[in-house]
């Protein structure tokens, strides 16, 4: 199995990993590519330098259930797939970060069983989005409202590096998927971008409406015509980013954000934008450094 083109899965038992584990056979199936399942656990530390036979053995059985489980799940949806399992002694994210550098993406639910109620995402899913190797999904539940852009695949695109690498995830998607893709760029009135800039007191709305259209269009073009097959459409909206991208998510297969836009610090790792969707988009989010 080549698993530097594997799907992989981070499980821990959770209904919220199973959700995920279902849509990452399902991608693994559509791109065939292997799927490998991850579940990363630590002994406890008071146990040195090794724990009792007894606590060993129920851990390795509850470890055995929880893949199992998410075997079972991934046949349901794949029974044809090329599974396996990996049971690495590290804690979840960093685990899942390391298998990153071999493989096509990490797929894991929006929040674990360690994850506190309140939180809609969970540490393990943004600790990935910042620092894995390759495109992170975080799935959130099932069950989405409907919008605007239901059924297709949502793209954000604002110009940077990783916005490029974003539409290109994007168009893999929806071409394997046979749906259609959304390209959106959303902007507000000129920003400054160092100390020094000065900001015009009056803006030509229209123009700079304009500009950004050209840009868009410009953006999506070379992939346009490598995809002939997946029905684009593009949208410029007027507001901030996160809060556009979050709205039209209602219903969409999947939201595609780069890590860290145009607009981002050099030092952060994960940006405002792609942070914001991961927390509260209505569909699963692909954050793709």
């Amino acid at each position: 199995m080549r698993t530097d083109t594997a799907v992989i899965v981070g499980v821990d038992g959770s209904p919220n990993s199973l959700n995920a584990v279902e849509w990452a056979a399902a991608d693994a199936m559509r791109r065939q590519r292997p799927l490998r399942v991850v579940h990363a656990f630590l002994w406890p530390a008071v146990f040195p330098p090794a724990p009792p036979r007894l606590y060993e053995q129920a851990m390795r059985e509850s470890v055995e259930e929880i893949l199992g489980a998410a075997v079972f799940r991934a046949r349901d949806v794949a029974p044809n797939l090329d599974i396996s399992t990996d049971t690495p002694a590290q804690q979840a994210a960093a685990a899942l970060v390391a298998a990153s550098r071999h493989a096509g993406a990490v797929v894991v639910g929006n929040r674990g069983l360690g994850g506190f109620t309140g939180l809609l995402a969970g540490s393990v899913g943004v600790e990935l989005a910042a620092h894995a190797a390759c495109p992170v999904v975080i799935v959130r539940h099932t069950v989405r409202p409907a919008g605007p852009e239901v059924g297709r695949v949502l793209v954000g695109i604002d110009g940077s590096h990783d916005a490029e690498r974003a539409l290109q995830f994007a168009f893999e998607q929806a071409s394997f998927r046979r749906v259609g893709l959304t390209a959106v760029l959303a902007y507000l009135r000129p920003e400054p971008t160092g100390p020094n800039d000065i900001l015009p007191l009056i803006c030509d709305q229209e123009g700079l409406r304009d500009d950004e259209r050209r840009a868009l269009v410009e953006s999506v073009a070379g992939w346009a015509e490598k995809y002939p097959d997946v029905d684009l459409r593009t949208a410029v909206v007027r507001g901030r980013p996160a809060a556009v991208l979050t709205e039209l998510s209602a219903g969409a297969e999947l939201l595609v954000v780069g890590s860290r836009g145009r607009g981002g610090f050099a030092g952060l790792l994960l940006g405002s934008v792609s942070r914001a969707v991961i927390h509260h988009a209505a569909c699963p989010v692909a954050v793709v450094r």
